[in-house]
């Protein structure tokens, strides 16, 4: 049986056709199966928590957005519009904390800080970078982005930093500037 060639074109045509459109339903089928929803457990505006130690506030947290996502394997809280904290130490001095955003992971006690972030101390010291991390368990900073430290000595630039909370101890890499010093050897 010989047929004519335009239709054994029209019959791939067909067939290719029929399976295409088969094989799409079923696609979709198990796009839905294996989609899992990435829903915040709670959702939060205007939020302002005070956390405690012993009766003392430790930390002031002030956020118009908070998405709690701790139903999921890996939790965290995402700080979608950004977050204002005030960190107070056992003698009762602040440190200031603003960035455009921030995540926090409950199973590292890592707080991720994103977008402008400004760091300042009672001292005056202060801190500016684009992106730092916060050690909750240490209480300690760090970066390897640039920065900028302003304090009573004057305006250093560098990238690369890590500090404890109260600035009392600071190693910073790459750094250049003009620094006060009261040692004319230097």
């Amino acid at each position: 049986m010989n047929l004519p060639k335009r239709y054994i074109i029209s019959l791939v045509t067909v067939i290719a056709v029929t399976l295409f459109f088969g094989c799409e339903s079923n696609f979709k089928e198990v796009q839905k199966i294996n989609f899992s929803e990435f829903v915040p457990g709670s959702d939060a505006d205007t939020v302002n928590i005070k956390y405690t130690d012993s009766g003392r506030i430790t930390v002031v947290l002030i956020s118009p957005k908070m998405l709690d996502y701790s139903n999921l394997e890996f939790p965290f809280t995402e700080f979608p519009k950004g977050i204002d904290v005030t960190l107070y130490d056992k003698k009762e001095k602040r440190t200031y904390i603003l960035a455009n955003y921030a995540v926090s992971y409950k199973n590292t006690g890592i707080i991720d800080l994103i977008g402008k972030v400004k760091i300042t101390s009672e001292e005056g010291q202060v801190l500016e970078t684009e992106q730092l991390y916060f050690d909750q368990k240490n209480e300690w900073f760090y970066t390897e982005r640039k920065f900028r430290l302003t304090d009573a000595k004057g305006v250093s630039y560098g990238q690369g930093i890590d500090f404890s909370k109260d600035f009392k101890v600071i190693n910073s890499q790459r750094i250049s500037g003009e620094i006060e010093s009261s040692d004319d050897k230097i």
